[in-house]
């Protein structure tokens, strides 16, 4: 038995008094089923399903069926337990803890035999006295019962209505009203996600024994104030004093880098006691503020605070303070009705570029540190500064938060509802309320979150009547929604978090939803808030099709992932796209055929007479068609920032469905399992460039807009040129007049008849020619080359199979993969099977003979290992 002793450096002072002891249990424990005829080690944190693959008693439960063959372990009730002796004399201590920071989800607790307390909630903090029980050597019990199970004892409870939805689609093969426990709802399944409801001890689990009093929660906010144009710290600390006499003494607050240390004498009576302090920063002192990524510097200042109270006793903390503000703008439009919906970060207009998180694993065990860093890496790679911690999943851990600190990644957060209505009994919302309560203090003070959502599309769900509720029972449904999110979740945040706005949902029309009692009746309104948007029918090619909303928070198109990601899950009998395997995978109803519909909208569908060689051909293609299709739906919103169109526009957002998968499957993601970049990521590195030239057509006119993300105005040139199918020499080229690109704008720069562009270009055609073009300041690139496909690719003339080779060298730790082709090639994707890293480019289109890409390795790996796993893929090699 494995003990592991920590003194609580940051709780714990130079005096002669320690504030607090803590151990944590984690490591090994005894994990056993409902009939006690399954007895296994566990590791915590942890779950069943992690602990009974670690022990060989089941396979990887991604692999093939096993979503479905290991169903019933989430519906059998199983009990973790360990025995453990205390490493230090328990009589010295007043109070002694038991602190559960995440229990995964319904169970009930008994430390030596003795019940001390329920869970019902996976992302609450748990903490129950033990003073009175605990002894040297100590047994405890966690007795879980299925998830499953007891949400179908709670929805048949639910007697007075139904709240729909029972359950998810038959084609996400799931379980059943995961609206009535709190837990990952996409633990349930997902129209991109298997259903794993997990049973487990998730996160930290230890024992706190302390005398006088503790500090149990530390945050902070960073005040701005406008009038007196300087800044100010808002603390809070929350202490459970034990003493029978108050508890004087004084804070010290230093802030070195900002010549800032207050001190204040303070008052603890016995009880949980509240002490607020607020920290001035002289407006004489350059404070440098927290910006997203690509708009400046996060710079975050090293600040202590240190209790010194009556016998001796010193408490310290220590934490980054990072100052910014934010502002979400809902204001008249010149020549628009309704209101704009944009940010301001640090009085800056900030166009959010980005996608949507979920999950990166059902077992989140098997979440690392590395997998977090290598994605959320990836994010900045791709010129992203934002991440939508989407609500079906979960608050996400503390180390995401600290590395899109670190990293200038701007984080929507949503509360944890999704895509459901919920009941509203008392306690439900007792359960609802003390989550709240705890997620805003421990993640307030993350300068990331720039805003509070109450849940996903539930608004839309239930005025848009997803759920056919007669039409006479939604009164009760618009209560049970105004009580939940307002009367409760934004209560709770308004009190406990002034430095971040709130809205109700997403999608939500904002000010105008408030106006009309907390529900709109068109949530997906153009005018006002964010939209979420959806079409696989309509052709993605015409930008027509695509809202011209003020923010567009969801849209997106499925693909596959690689071969070399699903042959790890998957055998030889599942290599076709109609495979078993291959539907009972696409958990989207017609997903795989909305794809090919898609996909054959433009490009001609694979052929081969080799079975394996179409279904790697038909992953290729669904992914240059998800590449090519957000792609054209992202620049739409991109070039819309600035303009007004039939009153509709100023377009400040676009956050593509998704950016991650959790596990290999079809989905919208843009990363695969593991983190390997799908065709769109490479897409998205160029076009969230914070320089673009956008190309479209309207009404046979050709149009390039410029788009800027910078903060100055540049000086420069668009080079705009023409090949055709068969040339790598342009037919012909034209260099604008400089001017001046404005700093945050969208201005068209060019446009011509389409008709004029071919004459001019050596009575080029639609079919035979396909149109490139660049910014340039002084010569120098500024931004990546970008594209015009006149036709569709399968009416494309001239096009012939492209030879490409490459010679591959390595210079330190990046290797340099020199290319040369025989021909134009469109959508070129340069593979490397499953070594894990990324290319500074792919997916492009090589109009040069000639092309250098680099290749990042994120682990150790050798030329010759390159040279094995390199393959090259034009869309002419499927034609």
């Amino acid at each position: 038995m494995r003990l592991h002793l920590l003194l609580l450096l940051e709780l714990c002072g130079a005096g002669p008094t320690a504030a607090a002891l803590s151990f944590s249990l984690r490591g090994n424990w005894s994990i056993c089923n409902g009939n006690g005829s399954l007895e296994l080690p566990g590791a915590v944190p942890g779950c069943v399903h992690s602990a009974l693959f670690q022990q060989g008693l089941i396979q990887d439960s991604y692999y093939r069926f096993n979503d479905l063959n290991y169903r019933w372990v989430s519906l059998d009730n199983w009990t973790y337990s360990k025995e453990f002796k205390i490493p230090f004399e328990i009589s010295k201590w007043q109070k002694v803890n038991l602190v559960l920071e995440g229990v995964d989800t319904v169970s009930k607790i008994l430390f030596n035999k003795v019940t001390i307390g329920e869970t019902d909630n996976m992302f609450n903090r748990y903490s129950f006295d033990i003073t009175s029980v605990v002894r040297d050597v100590n047994s405890i019990e966690l007795r879980f019962q299925s998830a499953v199970l007891y949400a179908a004892r709670q929805s048949k409870a639910h007697t007075r209505y139904r709240v729909p939805p029972d359950c998810p689609p038959l084609v996400q093969k799931g379980e059943c009203h995961v609206n009535f426990v709190r837990k990952e709802q996409c633990s349930f399944s997902w129209d991109w996600g298997p259903s794993f409801p997990t049973q487990g001890i998730w996160k930290d689990v230890r024992i706190e024994a302390y005398n006088i009093c503790h500090l149990n929660y530390f945050t902070f906010s960073p005040i701005y104030d406008k009038s007196a144009q300087e800044w100010n710290l808002e603390i809070e600390s929350t202490f459970d004093v034990v003493s029978s006499k108050p508890v004087d003494g004084q804070v010290i607050i230093a802030i070195p880098k900002l010549e800032t240390q207050q001190t204040y004498n303070i008052e603890l009576q016995p009880g949980k006691r509240i002490v607020e302090l607020f920290v001035n920063i002289s407006k004489n002192i350059t404070v440098e503020t927290w910006w997203p990524h690509g708009h400046g510097n996060q710079t975050g200042y090293n600040m202590t605070v240190l209790f010194e109270l009556d016998g001796g006793l010193n408490i310290e903390k220590s934490a980054k303070v990072y100052f910014r503000t934010v502002e979400l703008i809902e204001e008249p439009i010149k020549g628009s009705p309704g209101l704009s919906f944009y940010f301001k970060i640090n009085g800056f207009p900030i166009f959010l570029k980005g996608s949507n998180w979920i999950p990166p694993d059902s077992f989140q065990d098997r979440v690392t540190s590395k997998l977090l860093q290598l994605l959320l890496q990836s994010v900045v790679d791709a010129n992203m500064n934002t991440l939508r911690v989407w609500g079906g999943g979960i608050y996400e851990q503390d180390e995401f938060y600290e590395l899109c600190d670190e990293l200038g990644i701007m984080v929507w957060q949503d509360f944890m509802f999704a895509c459901a209505l919920y009941p509203t009994d008392q306690d439900f919302l007792d359960s609802v309320r003390a989550e709240v309560s705890y997620q805003i203090k421990r993640l307030k003070s993350h300068p990331s979150i720039i805003i509070w959502s109450g849940n996903n599309e539930n608004e839309a769900a239930l005025m848009m009547n997803w759920y056919h509720i007669n039409f006479t029972d939604r009164p009760t449904y618009i209560k049970d929604y105004v009580t939940l999110y307002v009367k409760n979740i934004r209560e709770l945040v308004l009190a406990g978090d002034k430095s971040r706005p709130f809205i109700t949902s997403s999608p939500t029309n904002g000010a105008e939803t408030v106006a009309e009692g907390w529900v709109s009746q068109n949530p997906y309104s153009n005018y006002f808030g964010d939209v979420h948007f959806y079409d696989y029918i309509s052709d993605c090619w015409n930008w027509k099709v695509f809202p011209k909303a003020r923010f567009a928070s969801e849209y997106g198109y499925q693909s596959w992932p690689s071969f070399s990601t699903l042959e790890k899950v998957s055998s030889t009998e599942d290599w076709s796209f109609n495979s078993k395997f291959s539907l009972h995978r696409q958990h989207h109803a017609d997903g795989n055929k909305q794809m090919l519909h898609q996909a054959g909208l433009h490009f001609k569908l694979p052929q081969s007479t080799d079975p394996l060689r179409t279904f790697k051909d038909t992953i290729y293609l669904t992914q240059v068609m998800q590449a090519q299709c957000v792609k054209t739906e992202t620049e739409f919103y991109l070039r819309s920032r600035s303009e007004i169109v039939d009153q509709q526009g100023h377009t400040m957002g676009a956050l593509y469905w998704q950016l991650n998968d959790i596990w290999q499957a079809p989905s919208w993601a843009s990363l695969e399992y593991g983190g390997k970049w799908k065709m769109l990521h490479y897409f998205a590195q160029n076009f969230f460039a914070p320089l673009l030239p956008v190309g479209f057509e309207n009404e046979n006119i050709f149009y390039i807009y410029g788009v800027s993300d910078l903060h100055s105005d540049y000086t420069m040139t668009l080079t705009v040129r023409v090949h055709t199918w068969h040339s790598l020499e342009p037919v012909c080229s034209r260099v604008t007049e400089h001017f001046v690109m404005k700093a945050g704008e969208a201005v068209c720069l060019y446009e011509e008849p389409v008709s004029e562009l071919l004459r001019r270009c050596g009575n080029c055609t639609r079919e035979s020619c396909v149109v490139s073009f660049y910014l340039s300041a002084d010569h120098e690139l500024l931004s990546p080359t970008n594209y015009h496909f006149l036709s569709s690719l399968k009416e494309a003339m001239g096009l012939c199979k492209a030879q490409i080779t490459a010679i591959i060298s390595q210079q330190g730790d990046i290797f340099v993969f020199d290319l040369e082709t025989s021909a134009v090639a469109p959508f070129v994707w340069l593979d490397v099977g499953s070594i894990p890293g990324r290319f500074s480019d792919n997916g492009f289109l090589m109009t040069e003979k000639t092309q250098t890409i680099l290749f990042y390795p994120w682990e150790p790996t050798s030329k010759s290992e390159l040279e094995q796993s390199f393959h090259v893929t034009s869309l002419t090699d499927i034609y």
